[in-house]
């Protein structure tokens, strides 16, 4: 990009915000939100803001917020991990079946996805009998929840094994669509599903308690922050990394379901995977940046670094 094609926002007793949104109206409401963060102590250089920015809880969906010795869980917010997995196949749309009602039944059965309202009842969102695929994944993820639930041990008590691979409810889809040259892609998006949620909302609300003295003086409680060296900042560290494994997982699980689910359908044989991209686009990372070392926060943004695969799945704003 060249450097004529972002709007410079200066922020008094701030840094400045860099606002990629030619020709697209940005909302008073997050605009006071984008002002609010760039004024946190521990900002670094400036934040950069999409065209589908939005207003959020905390800070801003559609941002990137990059940080130096703190981490503002509500930034990163509830959905740790959420993002898009799409694997193209060769397959064109002359080879899908003229009505897709087989197909469409065929992928709901494969993925447990919605929720049930009824907590007396089996949530179906979730699996009933967890299959052996998900299962092995489990075990692989296991092993450090443990060390995340000996030390909050609610976070136990969460819906986790029994998500992984299932789609949820909110935004998030399966989608069987072409390209430009009629090949078939599987596009699906989704997180960290409950116990993502749960870990998101546990230090969050952490944060906000650890800063009470000073809660009052932030812009915003959302804003609540840890800092680097405290033991909460470190536990967070680790649990995010741990949900966005989960929500990688689970992504790579409902793809593998979905294309398993169509192979029962469409009896032509095809393969798969050709570009898989796998990415994030609700998630905390520490990453290099003019010859620094921060923490990067993407909230409702993806990485695109040269050469590298990303999805953004329509306006996520409408």
């Amino acid at each position: 990009m060249n450097d004529q094609s972002y709007q410079l926002l200066e922020v008094a007793d701030g840094k400045p915000i860099k606002l990629w949104t030619e020709g697209v109206p940005v909302e008073n409401e997050a605009r006071a939100q984008l002002m609010n963060t760039a004024k946190m102590p521990f900002i670094f250089k400036h934040l950069a803001v999409m065209p589908d920015v939005h207003l959020g809880k905390g800070s801003t969906i559609g941002s990137v917020i990059p940080t130096v010795g703190a981490i503002i869980p509500a930034a990163v917010g509830v959905d740790i991990g959420c993002g898009m997995i799409a694997a193209r196949t060769s397959l064109t749309a002359a080879d899908l079946p003229d009505n897709l009602h087989g197909l469409r039944s065929a992928i709901e059965q494969a993925v447990p996805h919605g929720r049930s309202s009824d907590r007396s009842r089996r949530d179906k969102g979730a699996w009933d009998k967890i299959p052996q695929q998900a299962d092995q994944a489990w075990a692989g993820l296991q092993p450090r929840f443990r060390l995340i639930t000996d030390k909050y041990p609610k976070l136990a008590n969460t819906n986790n094994r029994g998500h992984l691979g299932t789609l949820g409810s909110g935004n998030h889809f399966i989608e069987v669509c072409l390209d430009e040259a009629n090949r078939v892609w599987f596009m699906l998006h989704s997180g960290s599903r409950g116990v993502g949620n749960a870990i998101g909302n546990l230090f969050i609300q952490m944060a906000q308690a650890d800063m009470r003295q000073h809660i009052a003086n932030l812009p915003d409680r959302d804003l609540a922050y840890f800092e680097e060296g405290s033991r909460h900042f470190d536990d967070y560290v680790e649990a995010v990394g741990w949900a966005q494994d989960f929500a990688r997982q689970n992504r790579e699980l409902m793809m593998r379901a979905v294309i398993q689910a169509t192979r029962q359908v469409i009896r032509k044989p095809f393969e798969v995977a050709l570009e898989a991209v796998n990415c994030h686009h609700n998630y905390v990372q520490k990453e290099r940046h003019f010859g620094e070392d921060v923490l990067i926060t993407r909230k409702g943004a993806v990485s695109a670094k040269k050469g590298e695969l990303g999805i953004i799945p329509g306006s996520m704003g409408a």
